[in-house]
Formats: structure tokens, sequence, C-alpha cells
């Protein structure tokens, strides 16, 4: 009876030895699969990480581009804006001032001529109220 007990004892041992050698190739083949997966996944994520680089080295290329060319359009908007005033200026000194002493002549010219109105309004005032006072003794009440 202890030679049939030894007997499946050795039996389940070769069992267990033979079904840890077949988990241990699943286990390498299993791990020799997930290698290949890998190395493929790298292989293709290579060329897209390259272009990735190649699309952010040409994005910061045109960003300083467009920063620059940002830059330029500020500074020749400023320098417009410059010679606007200048020109505005200019003009205001050209014409401006000339019109504003031909206006300040027109002012004098009817300050003169308000004044000998006023002059001969006056007059002309004192003659009537001499009329009025002349009518009004003359008046039967």
């Amino acid at each position: 009876m202890t030679d049939v007990f030894l007997g499946i004892i050795a039996l389940a041992v070769v069992t267990m030895a033979v079904i840890q050698v077949a988990a241990i190739i699943f286990a390498a083949r299993a791990a020799r699969q997930m290698g290949d997966v890998v190395s493929r996944f790298e292989n293709t994520v290579q060329p897209i990480i390259a272009n990735l680089q190649a699309v952010s080295a040409d994005a910061a290329r045109a960003s300083a581009a467009a920063t620059t060319q940002v830059e330029r359009a500020g500074q020749l908007l400023q320098d417009l804006a410059t010679r606007v005033d200048q020109t505005v200026m200019a003009v205001q000194e050209s014409i401006l001032r000339p019109a504003r002493r031909g206006i300040a002549f027109l002012h004098s010219v009817q300050a003169v001529l308000s004044a000998f109105r006023s002059d001969a309004g006056g007059r002309a005032k004192n003659q009537r109220s001499v009329a009025v006072e002349e009518e009004d003794a003359l008046f039967i009440g």
C-alpha cells in the first residue's frame, strides 16, 4: 500500500512539475509576445513623435515670425500716427493761424462799425426825444 501511495505522490509531483514547466513556457511566450507588441508600438510611435517634434518646431518658427510681423505692424502704426499728428500740427500752423488773424481783423472792423452805428443811433435817439417833448407841449388835454 505504501508503494501505491508513493506512486501516487510521484505521479502528483511529476504532474506538478509538468504544469510548472508548461506555465513557465507559457509565461515566456507571453513575455516575448508583449516584447514584440511593445517593439511594434515603439516603431509605430517613433515617426509620430518625430512628426510632432517637426510640427512643434515649425509652429515655434511661425510663432516667432508672427510675433515679429505684429511688432513691425505696431511700429508702422505708431510711425503713421506720429506723422499724422505732425501733419495736423503743420496744417493748424499754416491755416488756422492766418484764419485766426483774419477773424480778429473782422472782429475789429465789426467793433469799429458798431461804434459808428451806436454813435449815429445815439444822435437819432436824442433828436426823437426832443421831437416827442415838443409834441407833448402842443397837446391840450
